[in-house]
């Protein structure tokens, strides 16, 4: 009897791979030359506010760069586990399943 494939895995694999776009479009919409000091309101202890820097712009290109560094991680370990998943699916066999054993709702 034909096994079902897992598929937790491929979905585990789906959502590291959305994960990916997602670091590329936050390092595509962050350029290093374009990065500016951040400024924010802090809440004084007698009340008010005073403007103070949130994230400086070292900060930020640390960040952009350890968040590139990451992605190419991350990348390197789903493409592997994508390659693993296609040798199972081939060592089991991509043969077709004839008509006559489908179940009633063609699987």
């Amino acid at each position: 009897m034909a096994k079902k494939i897992n598929s937790y895995i491929s979905v585990e694999l789906d959502w590291a791979e959305n994960q990916l776009q997602t670091w590329r479009d936050y390092v595509d919409a962050n350029p290093l030359h374009l990065l500016e000091d951040r400024w924010g309101k802090k809440e004084m202890p007698k009340g008010g506010y005073a403007w103070v820097v949130t994230g400086t712009r070292e900060q930020q290109i640390k960040m952009v760069q350890e968040t590139m560094v990451k992605y190419l991680q991350l990348l390197e370990v789903v493409d592997k586990l994508r390659e693993k998943e296609e040798a199972k699916a081939e060592a089991k066999g991509n043969a077709d399943i004839p008509n006559r054993m489908r179940n009633k709702d063609g699987n």
